[in-house]
C-alpha cells in the first residue's frame, strides 16, 4: 500500500495534482504516461500523448503531413488530391486501393463524410501497427523513465497502515536451544 496522491484540488487549496497533469505539463506523470498503454484511444486523446506519438511518427517517416496543417477534421481542398492521394503524389497517403478507390469517386462529388474510409484506414493502421511499435520504442521507455511520480501526502489512507513497531521476538519463534529452561526434576538421569 502506498499513501494517497496530491489532494483532490476541489476539497482543499492544494493545486498540485492540476499542476502535474495540466495538457500543457513539461514532463508527465508516471501514471499519466503508463495510462497512454491502455488503449490507442487513451494516447490519442491526452495532448502530451499525442505530441509524443506524432513525434515517434516523424522520427519513423510516417507522419503523413506535419500537425501545423492538419486540422482535426479538414474539409478537401482543390489540391487535395493531388498533394495526397494521386499516384505519384508528393504526401501520398497509405491506404489500400478499395479504399482510395472510394474516396476517389467520393471527391468527384464531395460531402461531408467523403474522407470516413480513408480516415478509418489509416486510424486502423496506427492502431494496429504504429501505436504497438510506440509502446515498445525507446522514446516511450525513456519517457516512463522520466515520468513524475508524484510525492504521497502525510496523510495515510488506512490509520492502521503505520511503521511496524520493533519489538522483541516472541519466545516461539526462538530456537529450541535458547528457549530451554532448567527443569526441576522431571526424570533426566
Amino acid at each position: 500500500m502506498s499513501g494517497c496522491l496530491p489532494s483532490n484540488p476541489w476539497v482543499t487549496d492544494n493545486d498540485t495534482y492540476w499542476a502535474m497533469n495540466a495538457p500543457s505539463a513539461a514532463v508527465p506523470t508516471r501514471l499519466r504516461v503508463e495510462q497512454w498503454a491502455f488503449s490507442f484511444r487513451e494516447l490519442l486523446e491526452d495532448p502530451v500523448g499525442r505530441a509524443h506519438f506524432m513525434d515517434f511518427l516523424r522520427k519513423e517517416f510516417s507522419g503523413e503531413k506535419p500537425p501545423p496543417l492538419l486540422p482535426a477534421r479538414a474539409p478537401p481542398t482543390p489540391g487535395f488530391h493531388q498533394q495526397f492521394l494521386a499516384p505519384g503524389a508528393a504526401r501520398w497517403v497509405n491506404i489500400d486501393s478499395r479504399t482510395m478507390e472510394r474516396t476517389l469517386v467520393g471527391l468527384g462529388r464531395p460531402h461531408r463524410h467523403v474522407l470516413d474510409d480513408a480516415q478509418l484506414h489509416i486510424y486502423m493502421l496506427m492502431k494496429k501497427d504504429s501505436y504497438p511499435r510506440f509502446l515498445k520504442s525507446d522514446l516511450y521507455k525513456d519517457l516512463l523513465a522520466e515520468a513524475v511520480v508524484p510525492p504521497e501526502t502525510k496523510r495515510r489512507v488506512f490509520p492502521f497502515m503505520r511503521k511496524p513497531r520493533h519489538s522483541s521476538p516472541s519466545p516461539a519463534l526462538l530456537p529450541a536451544s535458547a528457549s530451554r529452561e532448567p527443569s526441576g526434576g522431571d526424570g533426566e538421569a
